[in-house]
């Protein structure tokens, strides 16, 4: 019999590589390409023995039953996507994959379906949702969107379990042929819902229509379906008010920090690499948990993995355990190691004010004697236009911040109007020491020159490439 043949058009994306991962775990022959520029996923795809040719083109199209396309490089008019389409090789895009992997008949299974969404924290509670599973022997599928996790070994894995855990992206389908939300394309039994908030201003034009994506998301879930939400989020609020007038009859469950909530998070607190917290119940206390991984931020991203794992039917003992063994996901508040000079370098993905403030705020908990120096770069033209305001008071607790150029993103085009110099001149309104330096090898040059000593901690930030600066800088 034929092994089924899939070929990946922008292989090396985050949101790319676990599916390619899975296919390849699965038994199908897999193929892909992509630019030859280094990603966080290149080690991912090496170990899984997969390697892309390097640039896009019709001679890449030989024969595969199907084609997943990426939203960058063209989406659809990309060299491959229209040669498979003269060839009438079936193409689909990244999201509607994610579906078809869920769903499970494409390997002749039967999956029960987790959703992750919210505008921040779904790479985090994904990654601790499976590993709590997987850390249980349940053998979960999920696609997660980075270039690895520690405790599970790959962003992406073809479980003999019949949980699907996925990340549930309210990104464009493709944004120049279907602005359809990707995560419309899965049908999930649970749907985590960490927070709402105004992203991808490319797409959406008001926090109103994007509230409004995630509560069609949650309209469609499976009739025994449950969802499981941050009742301290104002747009959660606004969406469950509106999901309950709709007549849905869907369990809901919340959790947070109030306590009109279904599961309370209390007493949370870091000491040195760990945090605490406490977590009650119906005025019931039902566990005390240890987290490798600090901030609120990830005590809320905990809870979440913990409320799921319950409604799996998994004992608090067990999920505890599970829990500890979670040390964090690539590119999320990572050590890198400390310099030559004695400063320690973490590395980050927040690209959005709310998730850069919390992660710094986070920082300085875990070193509150230290001096906190942020790198920023912002990602795209359009987010850093829209929320301009709101960045230029995200890095309050940091004692200096050092600002490379916009990373623009495939989809869009050059903005004049808005750049990285403009930003770092507003902050400094509100903020003593900020430093522009347009590129990466203008950053290394500055850090070399401060010589930053043990009473420091640096952390790269952004979306964008960003951390490559660690290649270039001296570590012990």
């Amino acid at each position: 019999m034929k092994k089924m043949s899939v070929h990946f058009v922008g292989i090396k994306g985050v949101g790319m590589t676990p599916l390619a991962i899975i296919a390849k775990e699965a038994g199908f022959e897999v193929t892909g390409s992509d630019i030859g520029e280094e990603f966080i996923t290149d080690e991912a795809l090496k170990n899984a023995g997969i390697v892309p040719t390097t640039g896009f083109s019709k001679e890449n199209i030989l024969s595969p039953d199907l084609v997943i396309i990426t939203g960058a490089h063209g989406g659809m008019d990309n060299p491959e996507a229209i040669a498979a389409k003269e060839k009438n090789i079936k193409v689909i895009t990244q999201g509607e994959a994610v579906g078809i992997f869920m769903k499970g008949d494409i390997f002749g299974k039967n999956f029960t379906g987790v959703s992750v969404a919210g505008t921040h924290g779904k790479t985090t509670t994904t990654a601790m949702i499976a590993t709590i599973l997987k850390e249980n022997q349940v053998d979960p599928s999920f696609i997660i969107g980075t270039g690895d996790v520690g405790t599970l070994g790959a962003p992406g894995h073809l479980g003999q379990g019949k949980y699907f855990i996925a990340e549930a992206d309210e990104y464009a389908t493709e944004p120049k042929h279907n602005r359809k939300p990707k995560f419309l394309w899965q049908n999930p039994k649970f749907i985590v819902l960490t927070n709402i908030e105004f992203d991808h201003p490319d797409i959406y034009e008001s926090l109103d229509a994007i509230r409004n994506a995630y509560l069609s998301f949650a309209m469609q879930m499976s009739k025994d379906g449950e969802l499981i939400a941050c009742g301290d989020d104002p747009e959660i609020k606004k969406l469950l008010k509106e999901y309950t007038v709709s007549g849905e009859n869907k369990r809901v469950i919340t959790y947070g920090f109030n306590v009109d909530n279904d599961y309370i998070l209390e007493k949370v607190h870091i000491s040195g690499e760990h945090m605490f917290f406490s977590v009650s119940s119906r005025d019931t206390v039902l566990s005390d948990f240890m987290l490798k991984v600090v901030g609120e931020h990830n005590a809320l991203n905990a809870l979440a993995a913990i409320v799921l794992s319950l409604e799996t039917g998994l004992r608090i003992d067990k999920i505890k355990k599970g829990l500890l063994s979670f040390t964090g996901s690539k590119r999320r508040l990572e050590y890198m190691g400390e310099l030559a000079t004695g400063a320690k370098v973490y590395d980050d993905y927040a690209h959005h004010p709310t998730e850069i403030k919390k992660t710094l705020e986070a920082l300085k908990s875990q070193y509150p004697n230290k001096k906190i120096v942020a790198i920023f770069q912002p990602h795209t033209y359009s987010r850093t236009k829209k929320l301009f305001d709101e960045f230029i008071s995200s890095f309050q607790v940091v004692d200096a911040v050092i600002l490379s150029e916009i990373y623009p993103s495939l989809r869009e085009a050059p903005d004049l109007s808005v750049s990285s110099l403009l930003l770092s001149d507003r902050i400094k309104d509100q903020h003593k020491d900020v430093i522009y330096r347009k590129t990466i090898a203008d950053v290394v040059k500055y850090i070399n020159e401060k010589r930053f000593r043990s009473d420091t901690v640096l952390v790269t930030m952004g979306a964008g490439d960003i951390y490559k600066i660690h290649k270039e800088l001296n570590f012990a």
